[in-house]
C-alpha cells in the first residue's frame, strides 16, 4: 500500500517540527512549509492526500488555502489547526470542506487518531467509488438497463462490434428494446460523429417507402412539389436504422439490397448516381426465416443484413433486471410529473416480479408510469399498478390478507382525515401510539 502523503502548513517552526516528528514515526510521508505561497507552489509539485492547515497564516491566510486546495485538488483531505479555539473559525472551515480541526496545543495521541480515523474515510470513499463505477459498468450502457447475464453478454457484444461496419440484425419481440440497442451500437461505433437515422418500415405506407429511402427530384410524382432528400442520403457518414424490416415490400426489397451491396442509388426521377456511406442495423420482431420459405422476405437480403444478429431478451427471461428497470422508471417518471412518489412497497414489486410483461420493458415503463400519476401517497402499492388488461376486474375478486385489509383502511382514515391522528385513531377506535405503530409497520407516508 502506498504510504501516506502528508503535508504540514503552519509559519511556526517548532510546530511544524513537531506535527513532522509524530507523523513520521508513525510512518507517514511528511513535508512542511511555512506559508500559504510555498504551499501553492509545493502542491503543483508534489502530491500529497491529507493537509495540516494553520487558520491563522501571514499572508495568504488558512482559509484562503483551503478554498484554493477545495477547488485546485478536490482529493486532498483538509485538517485546520488553530491556536485560539475559535468556534467561528472551525465552523466556517467545516462549512468551506475542511474534514476536521485540531487546536493547539496537540496531543500527540489525539493527533494520530485524528489522521488514522481519516485515512479510513479515504479508504471508504475510494471504495465507495469504485462500488458506484463497478456498479455503473454493471447495470447501464448507453440507455440500456440490466444486470442480468443476458444483459452484460449483450453490452459486450456491442463493445466487441464498434470497430467493424458489418450490418447487424437485432430481433426480439415488441417493447424488448431493440431502437435502444441499436442506437447503443451507433454511439459505439466509427459513425458515432454522424446521424442516426431511423426508418419504421411497417409505418411508411408501401408506395411513398421508395421516395422516403431514395428522396426524389422536384416533378418526379404529382405531389412531388420541391427536390427532397431520402433517408439513406440524410444517413451517409452514420448510422440507418430500418426498423421493422419484415414489413418491407418484396420490390423495395430488390432495390434495399442493391443500395446495401453497392451503396449507390438514384433519387425518385433523377439520373445522377448518390453515394453514401452507413452502417446499416435492421431491427424485426418477424420471424425472417419463416418470411424466407413463405417467399415475403429474400434470402439474400437475409443474409446480407444477418452478418451480426443478436436477440433481445424478452423481460420474463430476465426478471433479476425487473427492480432495476423499475426503480429508473419510478425515478424518471416522479420528475416528469412532479410528484412526491418516492418507493415501490414491496408487495407492488412481487407484483412486478411475478407478472409475465408480454409487452416487455415498455408495458413495464408504462405501468410505473401510471402509477406515479394515480399514487395518492408516497409509496406505489399492488393497487396503483395497472398490469394486465384485467387488472381492475382482478382486484375486483382477489382475495386479500387481513393486513392488506387494514393497510388500506387505514390509509383511507389518514386521508379523508388530511392525517390528523387524534382524528384518525378515534374513528379507528385505537389509541394514537398504535397507530403510529401501525402506520411505521405499513410504511404509510402522507402525500
Amino acid at each position: 500500500m502506498a504510504q501516506t502523503r502528508i503535508l504540514i502548513v503552519d509559519d511556526e517552526m517548532v510546530i511544524r517540527e513537531s506535527l513532522a516528528g509524530w507523523l513520521r514515526r508513525d510512518g507517514y510521508d511528511v513535508g512542511t512549509v511555512a506559508s500559504g505561497e510555498e504551499a501553492v507552489d509545493l502542491l503543483k509539485q508534489k502530491g500529497f492526500d491529507i493537509l495540516l492547515l494553520d487558520i491563522q497564516l501571514d499572508g495568504l491566510s488558512g482559509m484562503e488555502l483551503l478554498s484554493h486546495v477545495k477547488e485546485e485538488y478536490p482529493d486532498i483531505d483538509v485538517v485546520m489547526i488553530t491556536a485560539f479555539g475559535s468556534v467561528q473559525s472551525a465552523v466556517q472551515a467545516m462549512k468551506s470542506h475542511a474534514f476536521d480541526y485540531l487546536l493547539k496545543p496537540f496531543d500527540p495521541d489525539e493527533l494520530g487518531l485524528m489522521i488514522k480515523k481519516l485515512i479510513e474515510h479515504r479508504a471508504r470513499k475510494q471504495e465507495n467509488i469504485f462500488l458506484k463505477e463497478e456498479y455503473e459498468i454493471r447495470t447501464r450502457f448507453e440507455s440500456m438497463i440490466g444486470q442480468s447475464k443476458v444483459m452484460q453478454d449483450l453490452f459486450r457484444l456491442i463493445e466487441d462490434i464498434r470497430d467493424v461496419n458489418s450490418s447487424v440484425l437485432i430481433t426480439g419481440e415488441t417493447g424488448t428494446g431493440k431502437g435502444l440497442a441499436a442506437k447503443a451500437i451507433h454511439s459505439n461505433s466509427r459513425f458515432r460523429n454522424g446521424p442516426f437515422v431511423s426508418v419504421n418500415c411497417g409505418a411508411i405506407p408501401k408506395h411513398i417507402m421508395e421516395s422516403e429511402l431514395f428522396g426524389h427530384r422536384k416533378g418526379a410524382f404529382t405531389d412531388a412539389k420541391e427536390t427532397r432528400k431520402g433517408r439513406l442520403e440524410m444517413a451517409s457518414g452514420g448510422t440507418l436504422f430500418l426498423d421493422e424490416i419484415g414489413e418491407i415490400s418484396m420490390r423495395m426489397q430488390v432495390d434495399l439490397l442493391q443500395v446495401l451491396e453497392d451503396k449507390i442509388f438514384y433519387k425518385v426521377g433523377g439520373t445522377q448516381p448518390i453515394t453514401a456511406d452507413f452502417r446499416v442495423i435492421a431491427a424485426t420482431n418477424a420471424d425472417l426465416e419463416k418470411a424466407i420459405k413463405d417467399r415475403t422476405f429474400r434470402e439474400d437480403l437475409y443474409y446480407r443484413l444477418n452478418v451480426i444478429s443478436f436477440t433481445m431478451p424478452p423481460l420474463r427471461e430476465r426478471k433479476e433486471d425487473i427492480p432495476l428497470l423499475a426503480e429508473h422508471f419510478l425515478k424518471k417518471f416522479t420528475q416528469e410529473v412532479n410528484r412526491g412518489v418516492e418507493r415501490i412497497s414491496r408487495d407492488a414489486m412481487d407484483e412486478l416480479m411475478l407478472y409475465e410483461w408480454p409487452g416487455n420493458v415498455r408495458e413495464l415503463s408504462n405501468a410505473v408510469e401510471r402509477a406515479v400519476v394515480v399514487c395518492r401517497t408516497r409509496t406505489i402499492t399492488p393497487l396503483d399498478l395497472p398490469i394486465g388488461t384485467s387488472r381492475e376486474e382482478e382486484l375486483k375478486t382477489r382475495y386479500f390478507s387481513l393486513d392488506d385489509v387494514e393497510k388500506e383502511h387505514i390509509l383511507k382514515v389518514l386521508i379523508q382525515t388530511g392525517w390528523n391522528i387524534s382524528k384518525s385513531s378515534a374513528i379507528l377506535g385505537i389509541d394514537r401510539s398504535t397507530l403510529y405503530n401501525k402506520i411505521n409497520r405499513y410504511e404509510l407516508k402522507p402525500e
